[in-house]
Order: structure tokens, then sequence, then C-alpha cells
């Protein structure tokens, strides 16, 4: 890694290293992978079997950024989890496993996921 992180960084990198060793995505189930900055959140619909991004939603994502400003980013990450939803169940995607990155199931990722499955995805 070179660089020295700080104790929090090398504390989630130590969880997500422990997640992925236990998960990963298939064709049939792909794995929804979130990362959140302090600024905006991503998340990715990924098939880790052919090492290939099926699905894509961030906040910097020209449809998002084009509708009406909300305040916060919570409103921001229920957006995303319901647009990544909708773009899956485009390409027939129902089924996913949750993979949280190493960040706590609190907050902006947990609103993601929520939003994600009342659009319809499973997990």
């Amino acid at each position: 890694m070179g660089a020295k992180l700080n104790p929090r960084q090398e504390a989630r990198l130590k969880r997500r290293k422990r997640i992925r060793k236990k998960i990963s995505g298939s064709p049939e189930r792909p794995r929804l992978s979130v990362f959140r900055s302090s600024k905006h959140i991503y998340a990715q619909v990924i098939d880790d079997l052919n090492g290939v991004t099926l699905v894509a939603a961030s906040t910097l994502n020209p449809e998002i950024r084009g509708q009406e400003k909300v305040k916060g980013k919570m409103e921001d990450a229920k957006r995303v989890g319901k647009m990544l939803a909708d773009k899956a169940k485009l390409q027939n995607i129902t089924r996913v496993v949750f993979d949280r990155n190493g960040f706590l199931y609190h907050g902006r990722v947990r609103a993601l996921a929520t939003a994600a499955r009342e659009a319809g995805l499973k997990f």
C-alpha cells in the first residue's frame, strides 16, 4: 500500500479483506459493492467470475445530478440505491450479494441498501 493510512482506514481495509474472503459475485447472483467517500457514494453490481461490472450508479451520474437538489447525503444514497436497482432490473438481475466494502452497515450504506431492496433487488 505504500503510504501510511490512518487507523480508521486500516480497520476498514481489514474488515474489507475479511468480508471478501467469504463472498463473491457470480453470474446468477452478482455482488453489489458500495463505496462511500466524504462527498459521494458509489455502487456497482459485479460478476467476479468474469471480472465484469454489470451495472453502476453514483451521485456523480448525470441522471442524479440533473434531479432537483435534496438536502443531505442520505437522500442522495437512497436515490443511488433506487437507480442501481432499476438499472439492474433492466438487465434481469434480481438477486445480489451485498458487499459493504468494510464500511459499517448504517447511515448512507444502509440507506442505499434499503432503497435498492424497496426497488426490487433481493439480498
